[in-house]
């Protein structure tokens, strides 16, 4: 190729990614590792710090997120290594031996960081902490989380009736609870089992749907007595728990793959192989969705890692259809609703997103993100309470877009500019590094000659 299709252009204040979209007979090809998952990181580091002994992970994902997770497990006395993809070793303390931090944790723009960490650090019988983070993370709810613990007896102040971080934790003797979350929430059901585990008797969270498993699955091979009723969508942990420092190999994130999914299925003459992916029936959302739309996607390999399913998933340029997304199938794939509707402007006929409200509260409100910066670039979409409603085939246009400091907002209007006519320039789409440290040298290698 004569020229790249990226380029990145930094001034003062941010780095801007610039999109040429590909010429003709240029698609997407080769064998893809995406980072590894980041649900997994999160926990594999917690547990570890919490666990007796020694805990080995293998392929952690080294974006700004976990490295919160792991500054503020070190400042409570855990001995973590520097964090690299190869191995990272994490010296336990035992549950309820966090120690007191000499200063305010932080946990940057990392809302899995923030509410899991709560449900420990309530549960720290006579310790104190302060947790704050960035100004995005400052402005998201954090009662979701906060409700559940103060009726399990937690001490929790808070900006807006403890609603919003900076918080203050005076760590507190807890009670077992039976939570009925209004929400699928991993992050709740997660916060609540944490603090469970020092607590004897059981505590269970109730859902309304099914939510990401990852927390259920690694308390059990650490050694928590943990049980799943599914038909109730209920989760029970038995304490006082005593875990063991384990060996975690961290598959690759499928929250990353969807934007290679989508990419290869909208870009013409395009087929790759996103290798050692995990494909937990909680997360496959997006495997679902995109099959209902027509996608050419098959698993292969398909295998278990450590107690987590992973294959390696092929995709292929595919002629997309609209459909409806919402459901039980959200709670599954929540994070990957930017780049469906990405997929959504390419799609013949009429895409709904619907019962989607929970993206307004991430890093950025996502729903009204997509709709402004794809109607920059031409795409037909509707906003709506809940969701989106995108009528397909209409083509894209180079535009400038903003990213609003949202990693997966980056990441979706940059698969959406390789099919735009012209090219796009998306601000401050550094963000990519929170979850997707080495994106825009991957989306460089993958484009290659027929």
């Amino acid at each position: 190729m004569s020229s790249p299709i990226v380029t990145v252009e930094i001034d003062r204040d941010r780095q801007d990614l610039v999109i040429q979209p590909p010429t003709s007979g240029l698609g997407l090809r080769g064998r893809i590792r995406v980072p590894g998952d980041k649900s997994i990181s999160h926990r594999a580091l917690m547990l570890g710090a919490i666990a007796e002994g020694e805990t080995q992970i293998r392929g952690l994902l080294l974006g700004d997120d976990p490295r919160s997770t792991a500054d503020c497990f070190r400042d409570m006395g855990a001995e973590i290594s520097d964090l690299n993809e190869d191995i990272v070793l994490v010296r336990g303390l035992g549950i309820g031996n966090l120690q007191e931090p000499a200063d305010v944790l932080n946990a940057g723009n990392s809302g899995t960081t923030l509410r899991l960490m709560l449900g420990l650090l309530a549960a720290q019988e006579g310790r104190f902490f302060t947790v704050t983070g960035d100004k995005s993370l400052r402005s998201r709810p954090m009662s979701r989380v906060v409700t559940p613990l103060e009726k399990m007896g937690a001490t929790i102040w808070g900006r807006e009736g403890n609603k919003l971080a900076p918080l203050a934790v005076l760590g507190r003797k807890l009670a077992p609870s039976h939570y009925h979350s209004p929400i699928a929430s991993a992050q709740v059901k997660s916060c609540v089992l944490l603090a469970g585990l020092g607590i004897e008797g059981r505590t269970t969270v109730t859902e309304p749907a099914l939510s990401r498993d990852h927390s259920e699955r690694m308390l059990r091979a650490f050694g928590a007595d943990i049980e799943v009723d599914v038909a109730t969508h209920s989760v029970t942990v038995t304490g006082p728990a005593r875990l063991t420092g384990q060996t975690v190999v961290v598959p690759g994130d499928i929250s990353s793959a969807a934007f290679w999914l989508v990419a290869a299925a909208i870009v013409p003459d395009s087929e790759l192989v996103l290798e050692n992916i995990g494909v937990n029936p909680t997360r496959t959302g997006v495997l679902e969705v995109l099959q209902q739309m027509e996608a050419d996607i098959t698993l292969e390999n398909e295998r278990e890692v450590a107690g987590e399913p992973v294959a390696d998933i092929r995709v292929r340029s595919s002629c997309l259809s609209g459909c409806e997304i919402s459901g039980d199938v959200i709670p599954r794939l929540i994070d990957e609703i930017p780049i469906l509707a990405v997929a959504a402007t390419l799609a013949r006929g009429k895409t709904t997103i619907c019962n989607a409200a929970e993206l307004r509260v991430k890093e950025s409100d996502r729903l009204t993100a997509m709709a402004t910066e794809l109607a920059k670039m031409g795409a037909n979409v509707t906003e709506r309470p809940d969701g989106l409603e995108i009528v397909g085939g209409t083509g894209l246009t180079g535009s400038h877009v903003e990213s609003y400091n949202d990693h997966r907002v980056a990441m979706s209007l940059a698969i959406a500019a390789l099919v735009a006519n012209t090219p796009t320039t998306i601000y401050r789409a550094e963000s990519a590094s929170i979850s997707y440290p080495n994106f825009i040298e991957t989306l460089k290698q993958t484009i290659g000659d027929e």
